[in-house]
């Protein structure tokens, strides 16, 4: 599959969430109080950052192929759309595809399920929260961040495509990212996937019949999303881009 692990299966943790005070993107963005404050702190926090983003270059340097997948960690194991996640993410890996995740519950739990059921590797992005958030039990590595902007690098970097299943801010986020990123030509060949026609559609109608019409994005931008109900439909979409990227490599 062109990846190896790097760690041996996590096993099965359970542990009630528990409130960790500010975390390290709250304390980055609290305003100085006195002049010359950030010499005490900031300089330093540079130094962390920097270091969030070796460790993760180090940990994900193998992944040659993979695909994102993002969604409500509230969403249960009895829903349709769980189970639809695990065959979207199951699919994938039949298809040489890693999995990468948020790695916690619900649509996380679900890919990183899918990726082990598919025989490719489970990878979870965690991100440190004023209530902590426990790993998945599908994971075959984890690494940790404190701050949401290296974080969204590394779904980006390593990642061929994003898939967006039903989901609040964080899933939304992650969407407009990739969109952003394709719109001003940063990344080519990503195709961004959202799966669910009925729960995008008053997103799409909304952007279709107000933010365009308004000049606000060109027509050709709603083209940048794929929308479906299906999980062949969305591996798809996503094998062909895959071709499509390694065609333009070779040319």
């Amino acid at each position: 599959m062109g990846q190896r692990s790097k760690s041996s299966r996590l096993e099965p943790v359970e542990r009630p969430p528990q409130a960790v005070g500010r975390t390290e993107d709250e304390r980055l963005f609290q305003p100085v109080k006195e002049r010359g404050e950030f010499t005490h702190s900031d300089p330093w926090r540079v130094l962390r950052i920097t270091g969030e983003f070796v460790e993760g270059f180090d940990e994900l340097s193998d992944i040659v192929s993979a695909v994102a997948i993002f969604g409500s960690a509230r969403t249960p194991p009895h829903h349709p759309w769980y189970k639809i996640a695990i065959e979207t993410a199951r699919l994938l890996g039949k298809e040489h595809f890693a999995i990468i995740t948020g790695g916690g519950p619900g649509i996380m739990e679900a890919a990183n399920k899918g990726a082990r059921e598919g025989g490719t590797v489970s990878i979870g992005l965690n991100i440190e929260l004023p209530h902590e958030q426990a790993p998945n039990p599908y994971l075959d590595r984890m690494v940790n961040f404190r701050y949401f902007f290296v974080r969204k690098t590394m779904f980006v970097k390593y990642a061929h495509a994003f898939v967006v299943f039903p989901g609040g801010y964080g899933s939304m986020d992650e969407l407009f990212e990739a969109l952003t990123l394709i719109q001003t030509g940063k990344i080519k060949n990503f195709p961004v996937v959202l799966m669910g026609r009925t729960y995008w559609k008053g997103l799409i109608d909304w952007m279709s019949t107000v933010v365009m019409p308004g000049g606000n994005i060109a027509p050709g931008d709603l083209k940048l999303v794929h929308v479906t109900d299906e999980p062949e439909d969305a591996v798809r979409i996503i094998v062909e881009a895959r071709r499509r990227l390694a065609k333009s490599a070779k040319g």
